[in-house]
């Protein structure tokens, strides 16, 4: 590990617990308020459950991390810290299992990550700060403008193309977005890159449509490697709260999705919806962003989010 390094660590736990910030203050206070010289009894416990039911960790999880709680702490005097530090040991061991590194090359070239979301979630920006990750790396990245229906979409990751030094493949608007895809892998073969990163449009409204253009992209992309997609990242916005549960399941539906990237948890008061999305479909949870900045996503690790979540003393 150089000497960069863990100064860029103590960076990124800097920010998360920033991002985190309106997240952990919800959770922190009614902690405060509940916890103020005060005996973990029944009532105290009925009262954290609806705290964390009302941050979006969800029903099912809450229940859980309460009796986990309650087993060892029950009848006892605790602090606020205490609680929070019970708190954050119950969400770690609960987002482990779904703790994530980013998908690599893994002797694939390119591996090809095709990238899917709901307009708005922030999927384009994702990508650009995707590719500036692994272009740290020393990984040779191409991106795939396949979100051809909108014009922005394609001058945005035109944009983040300029500001990574990485290649674009675009077409036209309307373009055929399969078809685009299919002349980006083979450019990224003939070129030798290691990460192919292809941008899809994210409507919703017609679920049929959608499917057909995922099933349509997979299918071109298998002419030229049959394992591609060798990944399927979907972004979700934090700020959307349990409407992002709705979106991974309709995504599931229409493409097999290998992670989710959490987006906007700087922007909301709902970063429990995390826990609840863990618990549901135990997907992996393979990178979080909390602020615009190009560095602002990073892999998900899950002692330092629960930590920041909870505002548990570091």
């Amino acid at each position: 590990m150089t000497t960069a390094e863990p100064e860029k660590k103590r960076g990124w736990l800097a920010r998360l617990k920033a991002g985190l910030k309106r997240s952990a203050g919800a959770i922190s206070d009614g902690i405060t308020g509940i916890f103020a010289k005060r005996r973990l009894d029944d009532a105290a416990l009925a009262e954290l459950e609806d705290l964390l039911i009302s941050a979006d960790l969800g029903v099912a999880p809450a229940a859980e991390i309460v009796a986990a709680i309650r087993k060892t702490r029950f009848d006892k005097e605790v602090t606020p810290n205490e609680v929070r530090e019970a708190l954050a040991e119950e969400i770690e061991k609960l987002l482990q299992p779904v703790a994530r590194p980013l998908p690599e090359p893994m002797g694939r070239k390119p591996a090809v990550i095709l990238v899917v979301g709901v307009n708005g979630t922030g999927k384009t920006t994702t990508i650009g700060k995707l590719a500036k990750r692994y272009r740290d790396q020393g990984l040779k990245v191409m991106l795939a403008a396949g979100d051809t229906f909108r014009a922005a979409a394609i001058e945005q990751l035109q944009v983040w193309g300029g500001r990574t030094a990485t290649a674009v493949v675009a077409g036209n608007v309307g373009a055929d977005a399969a078809g685009l895809a299919f002349d980006a892998l083979k450019k990224a073969q003939s070129e030798g890159a290691d990460i192919l990163l292809i941008d899809t449009a994210g409507r919703l409204q017609n679920k049929s449509h959608l499917m057909a253009e995922l099933e349509k992209i997979g299918r071109v992309l298998k002419k030229l490697d049959a394992a591609a997609p060798h990944a399927t990242l979907l972004v979700l916005d934090a700020t959307t709260g349990q409407n992002a549960i709705n979106q991974v399941e309709v995504f599931r539906s229409v493409c097999d999705v290998t992670g989710l990237v959490m987006t906007k948890l700087d922007g909301t008061a709902r970063g429990g919806i995390l826990i609840a999305l863990a618990a549901k479909f135990g997907l992996p949870v393979q990178a979080i962003g909390v602020g615009e900045g190009i560095d602002d996503l990073q892999p998900f690790e899950a002692a330092s989010f629960a930590r920041a979540l909870t505002g548990a003393e570091s």
